[in-house]
């Protein structure tokens, strides 16, 4: 039996024993003769049933690319240790770095709960378990501080399918283990699996991108106005301009979800940490305010946009060209911070934004230099063209916040190895 269980068989002895007739016809009418565990005994050997259930050819590739991606992979069954191990060799499961040792149910149920923590970050392999038993190693491995994905089909995985962060199970399963399971695979298939958890970063990365260029962007431009309400003496932007800037930002982050993720993102698990976006929101939004003070002292000293004239009387043209000048400046710099922020690679030469957001970037820039320059936009949304001489100092600012953003960000990933 050894032998087969070797090659991964399944092995079923069977065995047969003769109940005097008498004894059968009672045992229909009587319950005091029902069958027991006595009738057991003594039984003749028939012979070996022997059964392959061989794993699929997609398995070893699926496994091989779980593992690449920072998944590590760990077999945990019922069957026995021959049979499993047969298996485990056959995909490639173990690890060089990690235990060759297989550990059985019996070695598990000998350690307590402290003894298994030490132990499961190393073993790769459990078999002979029992229901319970396959529970306290996911509970082990959770308290290690991993996230515990755990597949299973059969009556036996239920206790882990509920216990493991995610419990996943396939359409062909027993109905417990359907019911039991967070996510059910209409493919027997663990490439299904893989593409499953990129799918599940891709998104993970794009939420964390939403939420920390808006954050910071939104910080920034608070601050913003707070020091134009200091120091400028007129509204700096009026309302129906912020609402109209902030109409065409949202507009370009709309399309983010569509956005490419970078490999290195994806290569590994992710964990949301809440103090990492304090720490981003309080390191990138001042930075545009930098930049948005420098196009408040153009605006103020070279193009004279004081909101009064030189006979000290208000002056609204004045005052709408601030305005509009720093419209221009905040639109352009939000979308240039989408593409900067959204990867910790070099944005355009390294990185490249998907198509949707690289059209929509351009779209808004574009809708937010011409809304001035139309005569019935400029009067609705109080905007007022530019003179040409703006243009390059709007260039240079432009160019000068995405330099700098850009060393910043490096600065930034080295200091706290990582971005997103």
């Amino acid at each position: 039996m050894d032998a087969e269980a070797g090659r991964g068989m399944r092995v079923l002895a069977v065995a047969l024993k003769r109940i005097p007739a008498d004894i059968a016809r009672k045992r229909y009418v009587d319950a005091r003769w029902a069958y027991s565990s006595a009738d057991e005994a003594q039984m003749v050997l028939v012979g070996l049933l022997t059964f392959l259930d061989p794993p699929k050819e997609s398995a070893a590739p699926a496994i091989a690319s779980l593992r690449h991606n920072g998944v590590e992979v760990k077999v945990i069954s019922g069957d026995s240790h021959l049979v499993t191990d047969h298996v485990v060799e056959r995909l490639g499961i173990r690890d060089e770095k990690k235990e060759a040792l297989t550990l059985i149910g019996a070695d598990v149920e000998a350690l307590d709960d402290v003894q298994l923590e030490q132990r499961v970050a190393d073993v790769q392999v459990f078999a002979e378990m029992s229901p319970l038993q396959k529970r306290r190693v996911i509970e082990a491995l959770q308290k290690r501080g991993h996230v515990v994905g755990y597949l299973g089909d059969g009556i036996n995985d239920a206790p882990s399918l509920r216990q493991a962060d995610v419990g996943v199970s396939v359409i062909e399963g027993v109905d417990i283990a359907k019911e039991t399971a967070d996510i059910v695979l209409l493919q027997h298939d663990l490439g299904v699996l893989g593409i499953g958890i990129l799918q599940g970063r891709r998104t993970f990365g794009n939420i964390q991108k939403y939420l920390k260029i808006t954050v910071a962007s939104n910080f920034g431009n608070a601050f913003s106005v707070l020091i134009a309400s200091i120091f400028i003496p007129f509204i700096p932007m009026l309302a129906i301009q912020i609402l109209v800037q902030n109409l065409l930002y949202d507009i370009c982050q709309i399309t983010l979800p569509w956005d490419r993720v970078d490999r290195s993102f994806l290569s590994r698990p992710r964990k949301w940490q809440e103090s990492h976006l304090t720490r981003f929101m309080v390191i990138f939004g001042p930075l545009s305010s930098v930049f948005d003070i420098i196009a408040f002292m153009v605006l103020w000293f070279v193009f004279g946009a004081t909101g009064v004239t030189a006979a000290g009387v208000r002056d609204p043209a004045s005052e709408h060209l601030f305005q509009t000048g720093w419209f221009l400046v905040g639109i352009i710099t939000q979308v240039l911070v989408i593409h900067m922020l959204r990867t910790e690679r070099v944005p355009f030469l390294q990185s490249r934004a998907a198509a949707p957001l690289t059209v929509a970037s351009v779209l808004t820039v574009l809708v937010a230099i011409t809304l001035p320059l139309i005569p019935l936009t400029a009067g609705a949304f109080s905007f007022v063209a530019p003179p040409l001489g703006y243009y390059p100092w709007l260039i240079g600012i432009v160019v000068a916040f995405g330099v700098v953003t850009q060393l910043v960000k490096t600065w930034y990933i080295r200091r706290y190895q990582q971005w997103l």
